[in-house]
């Protein structure tokens, strides 16, 4: 009888568990894509121009990418537990100062910490939930779970932005997340128990901060050059120190000892190709999904509520085609799903390079779905592919590095694509024509990598294409880097 209780005990507090961790990874998700509902209000109300707008999207995407494997390390090293009520405090704090936020400085602050708060969060929820389940096949399926539901989070987020900022405004869309993060630290402190990894590397503070700085000066260029001139001394200065900043970077990673990006990883073809591929699918994805709740705003002009419902096509297409491309992979081999699902939202990001302002909605929702599932398609098996190309102990790792290059991608999407539209504005075009560029641009690039991948992976051996998908992770690697979401959509 006793033993009877403490499993329904352990059950218990293990469905506490995955509820806490499933909750608080759903609301960075919703915070991805709640926020594009409401750049045309915040534009609005803030008085400010595409390159603000870029800044609130970028600002918090740039925080995540450059610190997310550092918040697995640091899970591991000072206690999940610790770390992912603190993450959750850092973004519920940071959520209300955007609420509150009287400028778009201050709103950039806030979408700082808020990413620095996601940035520990995320990893520490999954790293959270792996400990608790040491059986391999439990971790899986408890893995699953976790990114299902809170996958959830990514669909709800254009409806929920649409409704609470034609409602109440755009800080409205910050607020909602502070009930949530409440109820974590509440709940969280009373169930959760603590885990650690004696085994952890040191924290590798030159690379991260090196990291931090060489990336955001770049995208610094890449976003204020169009207003501030692309010669101009700051723009060509930035750009210097960008070069810089990451030669060093490359040099210091390559000289330490538990680095935060092994850079010995990147000789194997496998590794290279996939990851260079994740780049891609998050410039395209985040790029052009910056710029659709403006299309159908300002071109086509549907009100913020209904334009959050128009985008919702693509992030449906995601959610509910993501679970099967991974089943897919192993049967059919990486090589022909990858580059299937790159033609597929190269095509349709094309496609939308046609749309216009008096195109009915009956013949743009599909092209959104094409978008979505295509990329769906790629990002599961190109996860699998890196995990697939280093040891099993290293595949949590490079799980977090093809999250993390992910990220990186979605930088400099938006940065780049930003950019397009303002040289097409500049030169006369109209904001919808720049649009327009931007998607072709975008759907050309994913279009060029599918090629790419295909002829690289066309050489791959057999057991390669499989993708990995099959491969159970080790308890060891799961712990320090299973550190990055795999379905987070930037």
């Amino acid at each position: 009888m006793a033993a009877s209780a403490a499993v329904s005990g352990s059950g218990r507090n293990r469905a506490v568990l995955l509820a806490v961790t499933c909750l608080g990874q759903f609301m960075v998700l919703l915070d991805n894509t709640i926020v594009g509902a409401a750049l045309p209000d915040m534009q609005h109300r803030l008085h400010t121009r595409l390159t603000g707008l870029q800044w609130i999207v970028d600002a918090y995407v740039l925080l995540v990418a450059m610190l997310l494997l550092s918040g697995g390390v640091f899970a591991d090293r000072f206690g999940r537990k610790r770390v992912y009520l603190t993450g959750v405090v850092v973004f519920t704090a940071a959520s209300a100062l955007c609420s509150l936020a009287p400028s778009l400085g201050w709103l950039v602050v806030g979408r700082v910490l808020q990413g620095i708060g996601a940035a520990a969060l995320s990893p520490a929820s999954l790293a959270l939930l792996a400990a608790a389940h040491p059986v391999p096949q439990e971790r899986m399926k408890a893995i699953g779970l976790w990114a299902g539901l809170s996958g959830i989070g990514l669909a709800a987020g254009p409806v929920a932005g649409g409704v609470l900022t034609d409602a109440f405004g755009w800080p409205a869309i910050f607020l909602v997340n502070l009930p949530i993060g409440v109820v974590l630290l509440l709940v969280g402190l009373r169930s959760l128990d603590e885990t650690r990894n004696p085994g952890a590397p040191a924290i590798d503070v030159p690379g991260t901060v090196l990291s931090v700085l060489g990336v955001g000066v770049l995208t610094y260029g890449l976003i204020e050059g169009g207003a501030r001139g692309w010669t101009s001394p700051v723009i060509l200065g930035s750009f210097a120190a960008a070069v810089v900043l990451l030669a060093a970077f490359v040099a210091v990673e390559a000289r330490r000892s538990a680095p935060v990006l092994p850079l010995r990883l990147f000789r194997r073809r496998l590794f290279t190709v996939s990851n260079t591929a994740m780049v891609v699918v998050g410039f395209a994805l985040m790029g052009s999904s910056f710029f659709f709740s403006q299309f159908f705003v300002y071109v086509q002009g549907s009100s913020i509520l209904r334009a959050g419902l128009q985008t919702l096509p693509l992030s449906l297409a995601m959610v509910i085609v993501s679970p099967y491309a991974g089943r897919l992979a192993a049967r059919y081999g990486f090589r022909v799903v990858v580059t299937t699902g790159l033609a597929l939202a190269g095509l349709g990001l094309l496609a939308l390079g046609t749309v216009h302002a008096d195109t009915g909605y009956g013949n743009v929702w599909w092209r959104l779905g094409v978008v979505g599932t295509g990329f769906a398609l790629t990002m599961s098996p190109l996860t699998g592919a890196a995990i697939q190309a280093v040891s099993p102990q290293e595949g949590g790792l490079a799980s977090g590095i093809s999250s993390t290059t992910r990220q990186i991608g979605a930088v400099l999407g938006v940065a780049v694509l930003g950019a397009v539209v303002r040289a097409r504005e500049s030169g006369g075009a109209s904001f919808g024509a720049g649009l327009d560029s931007a998607f072709v641009a975008a759907g050309a690039i994913t279009l060029a990598t599918a090629v790419f991948t295909g002829l690289w992976l066309a050489r791959s051996k057999p057991a390669e294409d499989s993708a990995g998908l099959g491969r159970s992770t080790a308890p060891d690697a799961v712990t320090t880097s299973d550190r990055a979401s795999a379905n987070s959509p930037n």
